[in-house]
């Protein structure tokens, strides 16, 4: 039986401005009660990336398939150790079922269940 699902995509500008944006744009999309602050520490990490400050844009995906769900956050420059091994990284380790780098080393992503209707 195959999963059905869907995808959306969202570029915000990277400022802590649009935090409030990604949490609220998450939380209409995903059923998850820690969703939205799964993406907010996604941001808040690519955000963090020095040269990412107040400049460059950061890539939201928010993917689901049947009860799965992951969120992406990607910016424009490699992330530093700190990005991703930080403080943010401990909550979404916390708060999702898995997460990790992005395989081209400029983005995070975190994986969880959707909770039933």
């Amino acid at each position: 039986m195959s999963e059905s699902g869907h995808t959306w995509r969202l570029v915000f500008k990277g400022h802590p401005a649009e935090a409030a944006r990604v949490r609220q744009w998450t939380r209409d999309r995903l059923t998850h009660r820690d969703a939205p602050a799964i993406a907010n520490e996604l941001f808040i990490a690519i955000l963090g990336n020095p040269p990412a400050r107040c400049s460059d844009a950061i890539e939201i995906t928010l993917s689901t398939a049947g009860r799965r769900a992951r969120i992406s956050a990607g910016g424009a420059h490699p992330l530093p150790m700190l990005q991703t091994h930080g403080p943010g990284a401990l909550i979404i380790a916390r708060l999702s079922r898995s997460s990790g780098v992005t395989a081209d080393g400029y983005g995070l992503w975190a994986q969880f269940h959707q909770e039933l209707n």
